[in-house]
């Protein structure tokens, strides 16, 4: 899972950033004055409930120590983040989504204050492969993605990838696919059966990009998906391509098809995701957190990387790190919102959280005594195989600091069938080409 990141740039312009703190004497939380630490997190579920006993277990070993958790939904949080931490009484610790339009954004205002002499204190850099840590730095003047200071940590990881209900799938006469010709038709047979094929709810419009990536992934050459995505070859690369004109063709048609949950623009990603596990639908295109809503010693689901043109041909999906802990420049603890950090992301948190269907990330995450058989068995596997043919492509969305917004709403508008290929195409190209025409 940790072989994914290069190096991008950005224009500069920053505000200022703020200056590393020195690496700390000592770690852990030194002072017994009450210090009060406020935690902005978009966990939920299963996931949620663990953050809350490690809260309370780091409460327990400080007890000087108070943590007030904020929690905020995905889409909350990249619109209220840069304002909380910009305002007169920030979070301590934060979630920050990586890529241009959140982390590089905080980062260029200088409100995120760089963390590594911390790293070298807890021996974060040790913890985690340099190719997980990469996708949280940024120059302090947030001219370059990819290198640079540190601005957050994490040791669990996300995939994006196809959850399968096997009762129904063996009910169609199928079996799990092996190649995307096999997929397609099972799309079909599964329309025809009268089943949802896929389910899915676009209202958060997030979702859409899981569906358009998981195609564009199997059709464009990894290589030019990363490149694209960090600006490694900047103006010389294009959105504009035969195959992400053919990853576009295919989405539109299997809405067209009606091979997605009825109605689903305006159908919360959430409410499908409880539809989908009480058996609403025979697929469904998403992340590896869905494991807590389904249960991870559930059999009765799987999991597969969408399968590939050829059958054996190497697997390649989206995916990379999960939200990291960063702490506001403006923190008036932040040696105890680092201990925090090394706390939430320490061995301990870790054997919490893969039961929940978290990718472990760091180095000796113990995996065994997890039922093969079983959907969170079926993840595991997974991620080692797209790890092993280093098999991922990181998120579309980090491409530019507009990308997000545009991909988004071109895509509910593709899937929406309110545009065609060629509009959606010179959309995100001109997002893209606007981007790298004012790097210079």
């Amino acid at each position: 899972m940790a072989t994914l990141i290069g190096a991008a740039c950005t224009p500069g312009g920053t505000t200022g950033s703020r200056t590393a703190a020195p690496t700390p004497s000592a770690t852990g939380v030194i002072g017994t004055e009450p210090v009060t630490l406020t935690v902005w997190d978009q966990e939920t579920g299963r996931v949620s409930k663990i953050w809350d006993r490690l809260n309370a277990e780091f409460m327990e070993k400080y007890p000087n120590v108070t943590i007030e958790r904020v929690r905020k939904s995905f889409s909350d949080l990249k619109t209220s983040l840069k304002l909380a931490v910009a305002g007169p009484n920030p979070p301590d610790v934060v979630e920050a989504n990586q890529g241009w339009p959140d982390m590089g954004a905080l980062v260029r205002a200088g409100l995120l204050l760089p963390l590594d002499g911390y790293a070298e204190a807890y021996g974060w850099l040790d913890r985690v492969p340099a190719g997980v840590l990469a996708v949280n730095r940024f120059t302090p003047d947030a001219s370059e993605f990819g290198t640079g200071s540190l601005y957050g940590f994490t040791g669990m990881g996300e995939m994006i990838g196809v959850f399968y209900n096997k009762t129904k799938l063996a009910q169609l006469g199928l079996e799990r696919p092996a190649t995307f010709a096999e997929f397609e038709h099972a799309l079909e047979v599964a329309k025809q059966a009268g089943e949802v094929p896929i389910a899915f709810g676009n209202l958060d419009k997030f979702a859409g990009i899981h569906e358009f990536t998981a195609i564009q992934n199997v059709i464009a050459p990894k290589d030019y998906l990363t490149d694209l995505i960090f600006s490694r070859r900047g103006p010389d690369l294009s959105f504009d391509t035969p195959e992400n004109r053919e990853a576009a063709a295919i989405l539109r048609e299997w809405a067209e098809k009606g091979y997605f949950t009825e109605g689903f623009n305006g159908v919360g990603y959430d409410d499908v995701v409880a539809r989908f596990v009480e058996g609403e639908g025979v697929f469904m295109i998403t992340g590896n957190w869905i494991v807590q809503n389904i249960g991870p010693e559930n059999r009765d689901f799987g999991f597969f990387v969408m399968p590939p043109l050829e059958a054996g041909d190497p697997p390649v999906t989206t995916g990379g790190p999960g939200f990291p802990l960063a702490i506001a420049a403006a923190s008036e603890h932040p040696d105890v919102a680092a201990a925090y950090i090394d706390w939430m992301t320490s061995d301990h948190a870790g054997q919490m959280l893969i039961p929940t269907g978290q990718l472990p990330l760091y180095i000796g995450a113990d995996t065994s005594g997890i039922d093969p058989e079983s959907v969170l068995g079926e993840l595991l596997a997974e991620a080692d195989r797209v790890s092993r043919a280093d098999g991922l492509v990181p998120y579309l969305d980090w491409a530019t600091p507009t990308f997000y917004d545009t991909t988004t709403a071109a895509i509910q508008e593709l899937m929406g069938l309110k545009i065609g290929v060629e509009e959606f195409v010179r959309d995100i190209d001109a997002d893209y080409a606007a981007f790298q025409a004012s790097r210079g």
